[in-house]
């Protein structure tokens, strides 16, 4: 029996997770292998979102997928027989590994036939909501958020100042021209929450030059949207290559007086959507891995002592 929005844990039934992308930054892997199946050690990008929405109390995954990505649906699959050979042979921890994605949550399939935005994707979404759903939680793959709460941080902003939040975190004024950065202002001092952590947004700037940027404060992969974000979707229009951005329909639910705001994540965030950012999440998980963690340690240190070394020597011989 599925729940009620009143008694999810917290009010969010659906999570998006946007997969449909061809994952250009990591070929000539991603010719076979979609980006979100690539391992953060031994888990899958994907099944780490889909953990991190179970956490939140969600109860359906919907993933939205191009038409030749269907391995990504079939990580959420059962795979008993593969269960079954592994357990005739005792590795009981293998069998445990194997099922985790399909016991999380229940994922959903989406396609997105044409790659046209993440608003156009975040969109799709709607046709699998039930009519009681007055929110939707929106999780980008490449983006892991640590630690996982956040969401859960963001559905109490919500409880208390209604509207849409969205997780947003800060960064050295040279990078803000990487992202969406947030034009802010203070929340109310009669409310409960910590003005430090949360904003409200005035607006939001796509990738500004770092001298026009409202602030050093930009979006991060998570969103906790009211429903009628699907409604401003439908009425911005494309832009460059066609493409419906998320950001525009949340400008326009701004422009209209509807509240959005934003929580400060002080954890960490790693970028899984290029190599830079995806060797170094594999080292952070990889060095608190029980299993694997002293030998990466030790591989890593003697790595690095051995190329400062290589590169003094260079530059002597230079």
């Amino acid at each position: 029996m599925q729940k009620s929005n009143e008694t999810l844990a917290n009010g969010v039934k659906t999570v998006v997770v946007p997969a449909a992308g061809m994952g250009t930054r990591f070929l000539p892997a991603t010719k076979t292998v979609p980006k979100e199946l690539l391992p953060v050690v031994d888990t899958p990008g994907i099944e780490l979102i889909a953990e991190e929405a179970s956490q939140l109390g969600a109860e359906r995954l919907a993933v939205i997928t191009a038409p030749d990505k269907g391995e990504v649906m079939r990580h959420f699959g059962a795979f008993d027989e593969l269960c079954e050979t592994l357990a005739a042979r005792g590795k009981d921890e293998q069998v445990q590994k194997v099922a985790r994605a399909s016991q999380l949550i229940t994922a959903v399939s989406v396609t997105q036939d044409k790659p046209l935005g993440l608003g156009h994707a975040v969109g799709l979404a709607e046709a699998v909501l039930d009519d009681d759903e007055d929110v939707v939680a929106v999780m980008l793959p490449d983006d892991l958020v640590l630690p996982g709460d956040v969401m859960a941080k963001m559905a109490q902003v919500r409880q208390e100042l209604g509207g849409s939040v969205l997780c947003a975190f800060e960064v050295s004024p040279e990078e803000v021209f990487n992202y969406g950065v947030f034009d802010i202002e203070e929340i109310p001092t009669d409310s409960s929450l910590p003005s430090s952590a949360v904003k409200r947004v005035r607006g939001m700037v796509e990738k500004p030059d770092p001298a026009d940027a409202p602030s050093t404060l930009v979006a991060a992969g998570r969103y906790l949207l009211d429903r009628e974000i699907f409604e401003a979707l439908r009425r911005i229009k494309p832009g460059k290559g066609g493409e419906l951005q998320l950001t525009d329909a949340i400008e326009l639910m701004i422009q209209e007086g509807h509240p959005v705001h934003i929580v400060v994540h002080s954890g960490k965030r790693h970028d899984l959507g290029n190599p830079a950012g995806y060797i170094p999440a594999n080292l952070d998980f990889g060095l608190r891995h029980p299993q694997y963690g002293p030998a990466i340690y030790k591989a890593a240190k003697q790595i690095l002592a051995d190329f400062e070394a290589e590169s003094h020597n260079t530059a002597i011989s230079e």
